[in-house]
């Protein structure tokens, strides 16, 4: 079981720190498949995961290159802490089995969306 975790944390950072992603796209669908979590509760463990250290030495590194736009950062923290609070009330008020469907729904179209791309 640990073993399992510390592979998922390794992949979700890497994967993170690679191309800004991690938490939605790799630590949701393995708490899923190979920690046999709920829908609800890989989306509160990821969520707790991302809550203060995710990426800060990523951060750091993007930083010393000149690609963080932190006025951009700071509107969308302020804006994602209160869309995240918003969205939570809707997810644990959906069956699992929806939520899940929507999850699968949403990856798949941005995945499209970003295959098909100029």
């Amino acid at each position: 079981e640990i073993g399992i975790l510390i592979l998922i944390g390794i992949l979700a950072g890497f994967v993170g720190g690679t191309f800004g992603v991690g938490g939605g796209i790799i630590i949701i669908p393995a708490l899923i498949y190979f920690m046999h979590l709920s829908q609800h509760q890989a989306q509160g463990t990821s969520l707790a995961v991302l809550l203060l250290p995710i990426g800060i030495l990523a951060v750091m590194n993007y930083h010393k290159q000149g690609y963080v736009n932190y006025k951009y950062a700071a509107i969308l923290i302020v804006t994602f802490v209160i869309g995240s609070y918003f969205g939570s009330l809707v997810s644990i008020n959906l069956p699992d089995k929806i939520l899940r469907k929507a999850f699968g729904v949403l990856m798949l179209f941005v995945s499209i969306k970003l295959i098909f791309s100029k």
